[in-house]
């Protein structure tokens, strides 16, 4: 497994990147089970529309693994993609439950949008608008990404709950799913200190363990079984009428899905890219096309099999904080989702009290790029404190980029500095802006 001559050090560069086949599994691990969650969670929100749950979870589970073996072997990168979180709730509460439209036109939509997103990707056109990211910009987001993350940790183990008065405020820490999440977070705490390898796959598991007797781990009835059929939702977005997919509604759903799948990605890429030096010397991310064709893959797929949007997601930053830097630590993660497909019971018991810790010290990690940003010049402070800011408090990642390109833009006009936007810079504010006056 050290051998520098083997076939995964020399295919996946693991001498170049500064890893080991031990630090990509771990990290693999690691990843997985800070992402488990999801696992459960799409199943249940897809549901809702009418949907077969079974299905569902297969069609979540084998989506997740063809987009990361992708971004594994095509990009080498240690980015693993599944369900989007928001996408997931667009697609169920807005358009079925809000819309009233079928689960089926909703399948379309996603389906429709991914075909567009490879489009835009063979054409290099997301590569351009990743890359016309100013570099201060791109350090905000990856600060915005770890207190999205860290917030999304505090509100699954109700240490931060809803207040009809304030908005949010602290939850019971006397809860069993508070003191669980509390544990695993100075449990986390100690093992880094102390330069404990895997600290954070190690606090989830000692987390899932603490909420046995609490009450919040839930021993499943059974531990194995085959997966779940993914007939009753397989190409069924076929069955929609031509007048459903000329619609406005259609026209309408396609474009939120891509506007919010593409920079909720983009955000992804280059926050976490930059927190751990991906990014060349132009703030550039090498390899962005390649990345981005396992998003646009994914999403078509997942769509052709029965499932939300696939998107890249911010929980990558667990497996990449354990050292994770190459399609390694894709593969390894991809392995445990196609266990996951005979064992979901026992996967699936994994409380989101105990990956809570996992989040809340992954934004730790990405909170210290702040470093980084040039607060020197209000022109660029302005709109990197409102990318930071943007982010937690809408909980979209895809907000927080696109407050912080249209702010951006304004500040550099005030401040008389044209030139300093790219032409992509310009034409993504004047859309946005459309965004938000039409729809």
């Amino acid at each position: 497994m050290n051998n520098e001559n083997s076939f995964l050090w020399k295919f996946f560069k693991l001498k170049e990147n500064g890893t080991t086949v031990k630090t990509e599994i771990i990290a693999g691990f690691t990843t997985f089970v800070t992402l488990a969650y999801i696992l459960a969670v799409n199943p249940g929100i897809l549901e809702a529309t009418g949907m077969d749950k079974g299905s569902v979870f297969t069609a979540t589970v084998l989506a997740s693994i063809i987009a990361t073996v992708v971004m594994a072997l095509y990009a080498n990168y240690p980015f693993v993609l599944s369900a989007g979180m928001g996408l997931n709730a667009f697609f169920t509460y807005v358009v079925v439950l809000q819309m009233g439209h079928s689960w089926q036109f909703a399948l379309s939509a996603v389906f429709i949008e991914g075909i567009i997103f490879l489009l835009l990707t063979f054409v290099k056109a997301r590569e351009a608008i990743v890359n016309c990211i100013p570099l201060n910009l791109k350090s905000a987001v990856s600060v915005g990404i770890g207190l999205f993350i860290a917030f999304i940790g505090l509100k699954s183990a109700g240490i931060v709950v809803a207040d009809e008065a304030t908005f949010v405020k602290l939850g019971n820490l006397t809860d069993p799913s508070a003191i669980v999440c509390i544990f695993g977070l100075f449990l986390c705490a100690f093992l880094i200190i102390w330069n404990v390898k895997g600290a954070i796959l190690i606090s989830v598991i000692a987390s899932t363990l603490v909420g046995i007797p609490l009450g919040v781990t839930v021993l499943p009835e059974s531990i194995i079984g085959m997966p779940p059929s993914v007939a009753p939702t397989a190409m069924a977005f076929t069955q929609i009428t031509q007048e459903e997919l000329l619609s406005f509604d259609m026209f309408f759903c396609v474009v939120t899905f891509l506007f919010v799948d593409m920079f909720d990605t983009i955000g992804m890429l280059v926050g976490t890219a930059s927190k751990v030096g991906m990014l060349d010397e132009k703030g550039n991310l090498p390899k962005a096309s390649q990345a981005l064709t396992a998003d646009a893959i994914g999403t078509t797929v997942g769509a052709m099999l029965g499932t939300s949007t696939i998107t890249t997601f911010a929980e990558s930053a667990a497996g990449i904080s354990e050292g994770g830097r190459t399609g390694l630590t894709g593969m390894v993660t991809s392995i445990l989702f196609a266990v996951s497909l005979f064992f979901a019971p026992l996967f699936t018991a994994i409380p989101s009290a105990a990956t809570a810790p996992a989040l809340i010290m992954v934004g730790l990690f990405m909170i210290e790029n702040i470093v980084n940003v040039d607060f020197s010049s209000y022109d660029e402070a302005i709109p990197a404190f409102l990318t930071i800011l943007i982010m937690p408090l809408t909980y979209s990642i895809g907000d927080g980029v696109m407050v912080g390109i249209m702010s951006y833009v304004i500040c550099k006009i005030l401040a008389k500095k044209f030139s300093e936007p790219s032409i992509v810079m310009y034409i993504l504010t004047i859309l946005f802006a459309g965004k938000i006056i039409f729809m």
